[in-house]
């Protein structure tokens, strides 16, 4: 497929406001990848016989695979902790390269602030004439001899591989070439969905249920069998090859796998007095202040070796970063395993940190034994999701804890009580308030954040944030906004970004942004130096002392009180708002919405 065919057809789904016509549009573009030549563009040993450029090598995905990624707006498959790695600037000098000699980064920057978006920048150039070395950087020719002025969909994906793998000297030098090479072969359509792509803005109103029920359609197999295969899979593009290939009986067949992370299952606040009117018992946890983890284990029988992997909430590959849930693996464990829970930072006797502790570890990719003696984590698992060949996702939360608890037994039923079961989160079954105010108040005076309201009966739904998982906190309640603009500070404090402008998700599909305060209060001056360097990099607009910013860091702030107030465009207002710490470990789309800032408000 062409990439000016894939640019034409995502120019059509986002002129159409219809949700319904959306889905049959994208069902219209899996179903035209069928007609996609065999040989475009296949890497010698693909199997190139058939009617489509079909492959099982993750690492040469076929057209549909690519298609049903890049129509999200993503490159690689969800669960890959590979990237793209590109800044906006990178983005800026490729463009301004491809725009002409007379262009410059500022001019783009410039015009991004007049227009307000990349893609229109990119599409109000005239691109495509710069020659010279390096102008067709992202692949001059195609596969089968041609002249390679139409880009395919497959260039694009295998250019874009080659720019995620470059690292070292002059790795930035090269990413500008790659992404040069194909800018400069796009025409103004394609460019502009090209630049969302490679910044993971393309906005065009497909959301993960559109490609869903696109799969579905297009190749005749039950939606609710393509929803459990992406929840096992975790990748769009592989359930749209095997839905193609294999139908219904390959859908059957996917199943999870060590190694491969899933989305982690998520909570919303609530009260003792709703989940027992609604579950009768409930299921009860201590609420950790730590970082969600996922831990996959798998032993090697043939030489002994292990495969642990050790994954963040967003699906990051922290592994290096946490040598403590390494040796936890290797200590604890024998049969493969795929364990949720957190990592929780501890002092010398113990004693539960702050979240922010935590924070120093998590992603760090140097200096590690030295952080290491800085900060010391331990890993706490309150789910099992597979155990020894078994997926558990559709068993109970009863039977998945108890699966749990055999697991970190360490192959000694006997000897041990789940009261000291290392790395276990321990569950407690109550229909009765007081028992639970008194758990509750157990976990506060031990140093947790509170408690967690589980569901007995419940199933684990990757992804999902539904009523069967309950987080109640302490009394000083806190959300996770996003931090759409700021404003330099004033005195000693002008080199800083000082006063923080906050929003929440908006929308039916949640893409949107409103605002709902500023906080500028909770703020040192070396923690000012750091959020100022933090965010520095995603300023899209200045005008005097007030930034705009790209929405890409999310603020975890406590408050007082909403009320009504027209000063934002949410509606209200957070009064007293305070900083907690930077959510680090949250994307935008895991930010608070407006929907739950209204219900807090009663």
């Amino acid at each position: 497929m062409e990439f000016a065919t894939f640019a034409q057809r995502v120019a059509a789904i986002e002129a159409e406001p219809a949700d319904l016509e959306i889905v049959t549009l994208v069902t219209e573009l899996f179903e035209e990848t069928l007609e996609t030549p065999s040989l475009e563009g296949v890497n010698p040993g693909s199997d190139a016989g058939h009617g489509t450029d079909s492959s099982d090598d993750l690492d040469t995905p076929d057209t549909l695979e690519i298609v049903a990624r890049f129509v999200q707006g993503r490159v690689f498959p969800a669960w890959q902790s590979r990237t793209l790695d590109i800044g906006p600037s990178t983005c800026y000098e490729a463009i301004a390269r491809a725009a002409g000699t007379n262009v410059r980064t500022d001019d783009v920057e410039a015009r991004l602030a007049d227009i307000g978006e990349i893609g229109e920048v990119a599409a109000s150039y005239d691109l495509g004439g710069q020659q010279g070395l390096g102008a067709f950087g992202g692949g001059s020719s195609s596969d089968d001899g041609t002249d390679g002025t139409d880009l395919t969909v497959r260039e694009v994906y295998e250019t874009l591989s080659e720019l995620a793998a470059a690292e070292g000297a002059g790795s930035q030098d090269r990413k500008v070439d790659l992404l040069f090479g194909l800018v400069n072969r796009c025409s103004s359509e394609e460019a502009r969905y090209l630049a969302r792509l490679v910044l993971s803005e393309m906005r065009i109103g497909v959301g993960e249920g559109t490609v869903r029920d696109a799969i579905a359609e297009a190749f005749d197999v039950p939606g609710g069998e393509v929803e459990r295969a992406l929840q096992v899979s975790n990748d769009y593009g592989q359930v749209a090859r095997v839905a193609r290939d294999d139908g219904l009986e390959g859908l059957t067949q996917l199943d999870l796998a060590v190694g491969r992370p899933v989305q982690a299952m998520l909570a919303q606040a609530g009260t003792v007095t709703d989940a027992l009117e609604e579950w009768e018992c409930a299921a009860v946890e201590w609420k950790y202040d730590g970082a969600r983890i996922q831990l996959h284990y798998e032993p090697d029988s043939d030489d002994a070796s292990e495969t642990i992997g050790v994954f963040s909430r967003n699906m990051e590959d922290v592994t290096d970063a946490l040598p403590e849930v390494v040796e936890f693996a290797e200590e604890t464990l024998e049969n493969p395993v795929i364990l949720d829970g957190e990592v929780v930072a501890i002092d010398d006797d113990g004693t539960p940190l702050p979240f922010q502790e935590v924070l120093k570890r998590f992603r760090r990719k140097h200096d590690v034994e030295k952080a290491r003696e800085d900060v010391t984590v331990r890993p706490v698992f309150f789910d099992c999701l597979h155990a020894d060949g078994d997926d558990l996702l559709e068993e109970p939360l009863t039977t998945r804890h108890d699966r749990l608890e055999a697991v970190l037994r360490d192959g000694d039923e006997q000897s041990r009580s789940p009261e000291n079961v290392d790395g276990l989160s321990l569950l407690w079954r109550s229909d009765d308030p007081e028992e639970i105010e008194s758990i509750d108040a157990e976990a506060l005076e031990g140093g947790h954040e509170g408690i967690m309201l589980k569901n007995p009966e419940s199933t684990y739904s990757p992804g999902r944030r539904g009523k069967h998982w309950r987080k109640r906190k302490p009394d000083v309640e806190t959300l996770d906004c996003v931090v759409t603009g700021a404003e330099w500070g004033e005195g000693r404090r002008a080199t800083f970004l000082g006063t923080f402008e906050l929003s929440v998700l908006a929308g039916e599909a949640g893409d949107e942004l409103e605002t709902v305060g500023k906080v500028a209060t909770g703020i040192t001056d070396e923690k000012l130096e750091e959020l100022t360097a933090l965010l520095e990099p995603y300023i899209t607009v200045e005008e005097g002392q007030e930034v705009s910013l790209e929405p890409e860091v999310v603020f975890e702030v406590g408050y007082e009180e909403i009320q009504t107030s027209p000063t934002y465009s949410s509606g209200y207002a957070l009064r007293f708002p305070r900083f907690v710490g930077v959510r680090s470990d949250k994307e935008t789309a895991d930010a608070d919405s407006l929907e739950r800032l209204e219900r807090l408000r009663g």
